[in-house]
């Protein structure tokens, strides 16, 4: 073991390389977050609330690590210019050969899937392309700069370290904050929570009133009728609000259900399915919504759902 190393050595490199790796890591998966969210594939399923899937946690890993990774390389340097003897510790040459080893074998595995993409004849579209080229300029400029960095280039020119290290920042922080403009703002990813929980209530108490019919041969006057404590049964409310949500009793089988959304939304796959007659025809349900008070009309078809014996 070299004697040069000290523990203080050791531990700040240890800790420069694993908030840089994760950094690294958490970069190119949120990049690959908002590509797949730009130019989703349709075989694929993506949450429609982005925040809960990795892009919260790609971000904050972003905020914290990045920071952390740039002062201890800085102090780490900083150490170098005061004393010559630190550039040739061993764990500095492990350090910078393990990343240039990791570099150049994404680069490589990049290439390969690239090109058996290619020759197996799969569909190259345009959001694969694109993550082939972020992982490569990754890697491509990981390596490069870690390259100079053991030879002494920087050290030469401390400007153009500088001028990287800048423009390294700048790129991560326009990265996050893209984000808030590719999939909205946090507070516009609560607000579609509720509607989606709202949406979930809703396919909850439709279940509820044919279940009520199916057992009393009669639709519920309200929705404190479907309350049952023997079941553990308890109406939902809007979780916004806290109040109830709206039911009215049409003639026949017919009711309605109410509730205000803060945003337009698609159909929502929360609770199951279930046919439905609307308009006279049979149908799957359909939760599409505007924004404001929504109602959704519905009537129960006795030959798809009889009462009870």
């Amino acid at each position: 073991m070299d004697n040069k190393t000290t523990p203080k050595d050791f531990f700040m490199w240890a800790g420069a390389m694993v908030a840089l790796y994760g950094s690294v890591i958490a970069f190119i998966g949120l990049v690959f977050d908002y590509i797949n969210y730009a130019l989703p594939n349709p075989l694929a399923y993506y949450s429609s609330d982005p925040y809960q899937g990795g892009i919260s946690y790609e971000m904050a890993v972003l905020i914290v690590l990045f920071p952390l990774a740039v002062m201890l390389l800085r102090v780490i340097h900083s150490d170098i210019t005061k004393d010559q003897t630190r550039a040739n510790i061993w764990v500095r040459r492990w350090a910078l050969f393990l990343t240039l080893f990791i570099a150049g074998a994404s680069i490589a595995v990049d290439l390969i899937v690239l090109l058996t993409s290619f020759l197996n004849g799969s569909d190259i579209t345009a959001a694969f392309l694109l993550k082939v080229l972020v992982v490569f300029l990754v890697a491509g400029g990981s390596f490069l700069h870690f390259i100079a960095d053991f030879k002494g280039y920087w050290d030469t020119y401390p400007g153009r370290s500088h001028a990287v290290g800048y423009s390294t920042g700048a790129l991560v922080l326009l990265t996050i904050v893209a984000g808030f403009f590719i999939v909205g703002t946090p507070a516009h990813a609560r607000l579609l929570r509720l509607d989606q929980q709202k949406v979930t209530d809703l396919q909850q108490l439709q279940s509820e009133v044919m279940n009520f019919y199916q057992q009393k041969r009669a639709l519920p006057t309200t929705l404190a009728a479907l309350n049952d404590p023997l079941l553990y049964n308890t109406v939902p409310v809007d979780p916004q609000s806290g109040l109830s949500y709206e039911y009215t009793k049409n003639a026949g089988l017919g009711f309605e259900l109410c509730a205000t959304f803060n945003l337009a939304g698609e159909q929502s796959g929360g609770a199951r399915t279930m046919p439905v007659v609307v308009g006279g025809k049979q149908q799957q349900d359909n939760w599409s919504h505007a924004a404001g008070r929504v109602c959704f009309v519905r009537s129960i078809d006795p030959d798809l759902f009889p009462p009870l014996k």
